[in-house]
């Protein structure tokens, strides 16, 4: 559809191009809007927009989701509803692009007349502030299928799409199938379903195809589209160099993650319908976005045309393929998880990592232990217990259980307990530490160790010692397991009947070493844990 002519606002002239082989300058800056900041996608495009030299302003219908994140202080945040035309109109003052990330979607049956109306209030309110571009990311639809038998998903995105081209405001629509990234409901129902699933009953619609892309390139795209040349309105499909089933997918899953390769059962009188019902039992995605993502897997979708490259030329090496793109958005989700979520020493090197914006069940299951003790003694008195800890001055508690846990490692091939420590007082990082290795150590204050047992996962133990908000000294403790497959989750719930005695009593056991170490009452002798004390050690 044509643009309807309308004065162009002023603004700078732009930038000149390559003459003569010459490197082209930056595109101007824009201020761009960003709807839908506090979610999975526009959480990651603020920041990547703020690289790329552009001004952000974010809307949100509660901007205080906003104030914790590293960019919050770089943008301009206002409450707006992309319902409400008067607060997203005010919004739009002074807009060159707008990015439309929102949706309806898991809201109730209604979503799509909730979609239909809030497009069409987005783009008359940006056409009434002369925004110059709308940029809006929606769903890959198949060629040749008639759009009333899509999906409810599907046909939901696919209307918007149009609301937004017919607007009047120069809009580029960007149109994507499964978006591999943490956080990503499409993803994480992947992910759920094959390591849960060791032998699965499969509808047919594991077997339809797809391309899937990596949000990093999904990123990158969104970005690139802020300066297209104003003429530009239309679509875009957007993919990966892939082309594969939902089933190759579990596979290509399962062999990224070291899971043995998935026995499947093909079912096809499992409707859709049914199976998405499956699916909401097996995941802990909601059963409300479950649903409509397993119904859109009916019909093929495969990009028609990658012409999106003509005005955003994809990065050297071309754009991720899936294998690349699982290995990096699960080793950003095991890291962030522990190392970033819980620690300010390690922070996400990459836009597919979590953030604290994702839903409870993004990053795959994590389960923990946190335990707690008040300590009367100072806090570095308790740090030098904690720092202390492993090799000859044991646990804590329950020495043959750990005597045992390391046999066990031992006789499957792991590391034992055989390693110790190479110092008994001070660790540093990349320590060896039994059967663990030092991941991060901040002393006074944080001491967080890596399993390096075989385990059906990832493990962590993290100790910190700090004050309570009456100045008093508290040492606090967690274990971490981060479960690969159905032997994982069977692995932490076998063990967890056994975690008072083990991780209850190795936090009480080093309050009372750091307090009797502090009351002068140790002598070098062994507590009730049967460990001897690294502080008298340390004094003899």
């Amino acid at each position: 559809m044509a643009v309807p002519e309308r004065p162009a606002p002023e603004r700078p002239p732009e930038p000149d191009r390559a003459v003569d082989g010459a490197p082209e300058r930056a595109p101007e800056p824009r201020r761009c809007l960003v709807t839908g900041a506090t979610g999975y996608i526009g959480g990651r495009l603020v920041p990547e927009l703020l690289a790329a030299g552009h001004q952000v302003r974010c809307v949100a219908r509660s901007p205080e989701k906003l104030r914790d994140h590293p960019w919050a202080g770089r943008v301009e945040t206002v409450r707006a509803d992309v319902t409400d035309g008067a607060s997203i109109g005010a919004a739009m003052a002074g807009v060159d692009v707008a990015y439309y990330l929102v949706h309806a979607l898991g809201t109730g049956p209604g979503f799509e007349e909730t979609d239909r109306r809030a497009a069409r209030i987005f783009g008359d309110r940006a056409r009434a502030a002369e925004v110059r571009r709308i940029v809006y990311l929606g769903g890959l639809t198949p060629r040749g299928v008639p759009e009333r038998t899509l999906s409810p998903h599907l046909r939901s995105r696919a209307e918007v799409g149009r609301v937004l081209l017919d607007s009047g405001v120069p809009t580029a629509v960007l149109r994507a199938g499964v978006i591999v990234g943490s956080g990503s409901a499409s993803f994480e129902m992947l992910r759920y379903l094959t390591e849960r699933l060791p032998v699965m009953v499969t509808p047919r619609w594991v077997h339809t195809r797809t391309q899937p892309i990596a949000v990093r390139d999904v990123l990158r795209l969104l970005v690139g589209c802020a300066t297209l040349p104003d003429e530009v309105h239309r679509t875009f499909d957007i993919g990966g160099p892939d082309v594969l089933t939902y089933l190759d997918m579990m596979r290509r899953y399962a062999a990224v993650t070291g899971l043995r390769r998935r026995l499947v059962a093909p079912v096809p009188v499992l409707t859709p319908r049914l199976s998405s019902l499956w699916v909401g039992l097996v995941t802990p995605v909601p059963g409300a976005i479950a649903r409509p993502l397993v119904e859109s897997l009916r019909h093929e979708v495969v990009c028609a045309e990658r012409d999106i490259v003509r005005y955003v030329p994809d990065p050297p090496g071309g754009p991720l393929g899936v294998d690349r793109a699982l290995e990096l958005a699960l080793r950003r989700v095991r890291d962030a998880k522990v190392a970033t979520r819980w620690s300010s020493a390690a922070t996400p090197g990459a836009s597919s990592d979590p953030l604290p914006t994702d839903p409870d069940w993004a990053g795959g299951s994590l389960y923990q232990d946190r335990r707690a003790r008040a300590v009367d003694a100072s806090p570095e008195d308790v740090w030098r217990v904690v720092e202390g800890i492993g090799g000859e001055n044991g646990w804590y508690s329950m020495p043959l259980a750990w005597a045992l846990r390391g046999w066990i490692d031992t006789l499957v091939g792991g590391v034992g307990l055989r390693r110790g420590r190479r110092d008994a007082a001070h660790l540093r990082v990349g320590d060896s530490l039994d059967f663990w290795r030092v991941e991060e150590v901040l002393p006074p204050r944080l001491l967080r160790l890596r399993a390096e047992m075989r385990l059906p996962g990832l493990a962590w133990l993290e100790m910190t010692v700090g004050r309570d908000a009456r100045g008093g000294t508290v040492y606090r403790q967690r274990a971490l397991f981060h479960p690969r497959g159905l032997a994982g989750h069977l692995y932490w719930w076998s063990v967890a009947p056994f975690h008072a005695l083990v991780f209850g009593g190795m936090a009480r056991n080093i309050a009372a070493r750091a307090e009797k170490d502090v009351a002068g009452t140790d002598t070098g002798g062994t507590d009730a844990a049967g460990t001897s004390s690294p502080a008298s050690r340390s004094r003899s």
